[in-house]
């Protein structure tokens, strides 16, 4: 059996396979396993892809959604040592967006909990900041922030994994 560091984030591109690189860290602590979904089923190919994460995780693990109030859940979940896998920063980044709340106390919440929580936690991100600049004001605000997201959450974690092509590359 693998110890999990307290906190390790995987950051990546899309299709770099985060998702099966952070399920995999966790699935190598006995279960249960606890997996906080942030995306919301919006449309037939979100649905599709929610459906193939299910499956591929199989009936050991315990899902949670949870599209905005991540921190509660996180101090919630964290009285049991389970481990706890966070799908994805990104999507929550997009829902706290799209719903108009307030960003920074989000982000400070997300910290604080993450500070206090006793379980091995391992956070998904995109890193979206790598290509163009996005060419309207929303998008621009999104790849922003997702930016400062990543950078705030790196500093506090114990470990960071980037994933390239499928393969983990260790940045911390």
């Amino acid at each position: 059996m693998t110890m999990l560091p307290r906190l390790t984030l995987v950051l990546g591109g899309a299709r770099s396979g985060k998702s099966r690189q952070a399920e995999t860290l966790v699935a190598s602590m006995p279960p249960p396993w606890r997996y906080v979904a942030t995306a919301q089923a919006l449309d037939e190919e979100m649905r599709e892809r929610i459906a193939l994460h299910r499956r591929r995780r199989g009936s050991s693990w315990e899902t949670h959604e949870v599209p905005v109030d991540l921190a509660e859940a996180i101090g919630r979940l964290s009285s049991h040592p389970a481990p706890i896998l966070v799908d994805c920063l990104t999507l929550w980044l997009t829902n706290l967006m799209l719903g108009e709340h307030d960003l920074a106390a989000a982000m400070a919440g997300l910290e604080a909990a993450l500070s206090i929580a006793q379980p091995p936690i391992v956070l998904v991100a995109n890193e979206v900041g790598l290509g163009i600049v996005p060419e309207n004001a929303l998008a621009r605000r999104f790849r922003d922030q997702a930016g400062l997201l990543n950078q705030r959450l790196a500093a506090v974690a114990d470990r960071v994994l980037l994933m390239v092509a499928g393969l983990p590359l260790k940045v911390k």
